[in-house]
C-alpha cells in the first residue's frame, strides 16, 4: 500500500479556495501524479484542499472524491483564555523547544507548558484516531506501534489524500509513531509538496510506515523556477 499525502495549493486563506498560483501548482501536481496508479482520491473537507484533488481527479478520472472529515486543517491557541507562546502555533512551539535544547521526541510531549494549553493537542488527537480508522478501512489494523497487514491480497495499491501542513504532520506522526512537534519541526511541507508513504503487503504480518519520498516539489520547478 502507498499513500500518497499533498498538501494543498497556493490559497486565498479567507475564502477557503485556490489562488490562480495555486490553481497551475494543482495542475502541475496532477500531471506529476498521473504516472502513479493512483485508487482512490481523499481530501480534507476544506476547500483548497478539495479544489487540489479535484484537479487530480479531473485528470486521471476518479470520481467521487473522498472526504475525510477529520483531515481538516488544524487549529490552536489557548484552551482557557490565558495567553500562550506564539499564540500556540505548533510550528513555533516546536522551534522554541529546539531553542530549549529540550526532546522533540519526549512521549510526554502534550504535558510541555508549550502545549498543555494549546488547543492544537486535542486537534492532532483528533487527526490521530481518525488515521487509525481510515488505516483499518484500507486493510492495516494498529497494534501498538505498528500496523497489520489484514488485506485479502499482496497486490500494491495506491491512494492520494490531499489535506494541510498541520493534520498531514499529525497523520505522519501517529503513522511513524513520533511525536507531533517532531514531525512539525522536521518535516516543512510546501504548496503541492508531495509524500509518500509505502507498507508493507504480505497478509497477516506487522509493518512499519516506510518515508519513501518527502515534501518533494519537483513537479513545479518548469512552472515555477524559484520553487
Amino acid at each position: 500500500m502507498r499513500i500518497i499525502l499533498v498538501r494543498h495549493g497556493e490559497p486565498d486563506y479567507e475564502k477557503d479556495c485556490l489562488t490562480e498560483k495555486g490553481r497551475r501548482q494543482a495542475a502541475a501536481a496532477a500531471e506529476r501524479l498521473e504516472r502513479e496508479k493512483i485508487e482512490a482520491v481523499y481530501t480534507s473537507p476544506m476547500g483548497r484542499a478539495r479544489e487540489t484533488a479535484e484537479a487530480l481527479a479531473e485528470r486521471i478520472g476518479i470520481k467521487p472524491v473522498i472526504q475525510l472529515p477529520w483531515m481538516h486543517e488544524l487549529s490552536w491557541g489557548g484552551t482557557d483564555g490565558r495567553l500562550i507562546f506564539a499564540d500556540g502555533h505548533p510550528w513555533d512551539c516546536a522551534n522554541e523547544m529546539i531553542r530549549l535544547g529540550e526532546d522533540l521526541l519526549n512521549p510526554d510531549w502534550t504535558l510541555h507548558p508549550l502545549f498543555c494549553h494549546n488547543r492544537v493537542v486535542s486537534e492532532a488527537a483528533g487527526t490521530a484516531a481518525g488515521t487509525d480508522e481510515w488505516m483499518r478501512t484500507l486493510g492495516y489494523v494498529r497494534e501498538g506501534a505498528y500496523y497489520r497487514c489484514c488485506r485479502p491480497d499482496n497486490e500494491q495499491h495506491t491512494v492520494a489524500l490531499f489535506c494541510h501542513g498541520g493534520s498531514s504532520s499529525a497523520m505522519i506522526a501517529r503513522l511513524l509513531n513520533v511525536t507531533f512537534p517532531y514531525v512539525c519541526a522536521v518535516l516543512h511541507m510546501p504548496f503541492t509538496g508531495i509524500t509518500i508513504i509505502r507498507l508493507g503487503r504480505e497478509p497477516g504480518k506487522l509493518v512499519m510506515p516506510v518515508v519513501e519520498l518527502a515534501s518533494d516539489i519537483g513537479h513545479l520547478s518548469g512552472f515555477f523556477p524559484d520553487e
